[in-house]
């Protein structure tokens, strides 16, 4: 399956990453790492392994693709200071995949302050035409983005089902999060309210096996 976008074309990922094959570039959003561990410091007893759950999912992706860029679309650990928090074994996985490609992180409003793992920090990425950033903003053109952890909802055979999505118009383009431990939001509630022009919206749906294009007729507001 393929996007096309502001006159490119991408692959979705199964895993919520997009792929832009003609610049080896894997572009990934929200990946929230340490988010559990940071529950546990404020009492909330939760097993750290969102963390390695999703450099898991990296490690497949990085292979598979043979991606030689790495995007992080903001919000890459769920607190400013998480790059200093990570579990030993965590750290390790992931500077092992910061040596096998170029990677770039923007910044995110959980994690504004660059860091020194490794890779280039910056606040936003102008590529090929397309602004790279971490929150959309209505009205751009060509604008790549996360934070909003967007999911459509489908009714079929009595029942509602909400998975995380790929959305985009002419103009935004938004990937789900990527962390094991992200949340995921209805494309059709107030969030998301004036950003898309829904004569042009498109939806890819993850499912459990594979990606499903998904009509807008079809999307039902709640859960």
């Amino acid at each position: 399956m393929l996007l096309q976008f502001a006159g490119h074309t991408f692959e979705p990922l199964l895993s919520g990453a997009l792929f832009w094959r003609a610049e080896s570039m894997l572009l990934v959003a929200d990946l929230h790492f340490a988010k559990f561990s940071s529950y546990a410091r404020r009492g909330h007893m939760l097993p750290p392994y969102d963390t390695g759950l999703t450099l898991k999912r990296l490690e497949r992706d990085i292979e598979q693709t043979k991606a030689e860029r790495v995007v992080a679309l903001g919000d890459s650990f769920h607190r400013d200071e998480g790059a200093e928090t990570l579990l030993d074994t965590d750290r390790l996985r992931l500077l092992a995949l910061l040596g096998k490609s170029h990677w770039t992180w923007i910044s995110g409003n959980h994690d504004p302050s660059p860091h020194a793992l490794g890779g280039v920090c910056v606040s936003g990425l102008e590529h090929r035409g397309l602004t790279l950033t971490h929150e959309p903003r209505r009205g751009s053109l060509g604008m790549v983005a996360g934070h909003l952890h967007p999911a459509a909802t489908v009714y079929s055979n009595g029942s509602a089902t909400r998975r995380p999505c790929f959305v985009h118009d002419t103009k935004i383009l938004l990937l789900p999060a990527y962390g094991s431990g992200a949340g995921s939001m209805n494309i059709l509630g107030p969030t998301f309210a004036g950003l898309f022009d829904h004569r042009t919206l498109e939806v890819t749906m993850l499912g459990r096996n594979r990606l499903y294009p998904v009509s807008t007729k079809r999307l039902v507001a709640g859960i």
